[in-house]
């Protein structure tokens, strides 16, 4: 008899590959749609509750599938309404997911890796290691969680998850192909149909797979970026070292390109006191997007237990702000959201078997510092 971990989990499939299977079971390609509907319109995961599907064929999924999400181990919400989803996956590891509710908009941060492949300096993440990339059905797993934790799960305009970013635990990018079917998924009419728009891929700059992405999807993108020369960035973000600044902006204004209509990247910049947010950063970095089409997100640092970094004063950040205003960028500053239960930008951690032994090292270096 085939185990439950040996069997094939649909939730992760997109419409193709679900036809594919279908197809592998001598069925009808037509009952891929039916599955996207149970799955991700109503949230059912028991094939006896699918009554437009055969009993017969519901008898063959039992024996050859399962539909599973991850499990919820810890469900807190913030004092400001932000919650948080500490998610169990395989092998005792587990990521962070955030829902963050803003009026009729709720965005959902959702993690791609179990710990992060990168190291960027002012990230908690980086710090626990890196495990493992999450399947696709981890991924869109944390997106189906999320919405049965509000019912009735059905679509429709009142819907508590309008945003979805790819900016919680991990580099998307790193974990490419399980990402790009997750995100079909949300953009799926069949399933969460969530504009291309309002799914946003968040990346520290892997040029290549930038390029690789403007051939499979047309989603919003977002560049951290957090420093506006090479010399600072590859302090902050060592992946620069790798893909510094010039060859990061040139893939980036080659994705927008190539999309249909016109649309802007998100310029990500989390301000460090003493570190990136003096007047002279500002006008350099407008210096610097002058010829990219951008909007810019100003991200206070927010602070963890490994890192001496600070929160600048928010005079700073709204002086940073206004240099760029007046250079003609449209500049928001992030609201910090969630900080009281570790939820905000920066802070996620999850629970990760360390292969990289990164966690150790900055475990020793802190004890040596005590």
């Amino acid at each position: 008899m085939t185990t439950t971990a040996e069997k094939t989990n649909l939730l992760g499939m997109p419409k193709a590959k679900l036809e594919a299977f279908f197809e592998t079971l001598g069925e009808k390609r037509f009952r891929a749609t039916q599955m996207l509907q149970w799955m991700h319109q109503r949230g059912v995961d028991d094939f006896d509750q699918m009554t437009n599907v055969s009993k017969s064929l519901r008898e063959k999924l039992k024996q050859v599938a399962v539909i599973r999400g991850p499990e919820v181990i810890y469900d807190e919400t913030s004092k400001d309404g932000t919650r948080k989803w500490v998610m169990r996956m395989d092998n005792g590891n587990s990521v962070e997911t955030v829902l963050i509710p803003d009026g009729e908009r709720g965005t959902l941060c959702v993690s791609s890796q179990i710990g992060c492949t990168l190291d960027c300096t002012f990230c908690s993440t980086g710090k626990r290691g890196f495990n493992r990339n999450l399947t696709a059905a981890e991924i869109i797993g944390q997106v189906w969680v999320a919405r049965k934790a509000f019912m009735p799960f059905e679509p429709g305009p009142d819907r508590p998850i309008t945003n979805v970013v790819m900016m919680g635990m991990g580099e998307p990018l790193m974990n490419f192909d399980n990402v790009v079917d997750a995100m079909s998924l949300m953009m799926d009419d069949l399933a969460y149909g969530i504009s291309k728009r309002r799914v946003t891929l968040s990346t520290s700059g892997v040029v290549p797979a930038i390029d690789r992405l403007s051939e499979v999807t047309d989603v919003s993108l977002a560049i951290s970026l957090h420093a506006p020369n090479d010399e600072l960035r590859n302090q902050l973000v060592p992946l620069n070292k790798k893909y510094p600044i010039a060859e990061l902006l040139a893939a980036t204004k080659r994705y927008f390109s190539r999309l249909p209509e016109k649309r802007k990247a998100t310029i990500e910049y989390t301000v460090i006191e003493n570190m990136n947010d003096k007047p002279e950063h500002a006008r350099e970095l407008a210096r610097l997007l002058r010829d990219v089409p951008c909007k810019i997100n100003l991200i206070p640092f927010n602070p963890f237990p490994e890192s001496d970094f600070r929160r600048p004063s928010m005079n700073a950040t709204r002086r940073f702000q206004t240099i760029l205003s007046e250079a003609g960028y449209v500049v928001t500053i992030r609201t910090p959201r969630g900080d009281d239960i570790d939820a905000a930008c920066g802070q996620l951690v999850g629970q990760v078997e360390d292969r990289t032994r990164r966690s150790q090292r900055y475990i020793n270096v802190q004890q040596v510092n005590a």
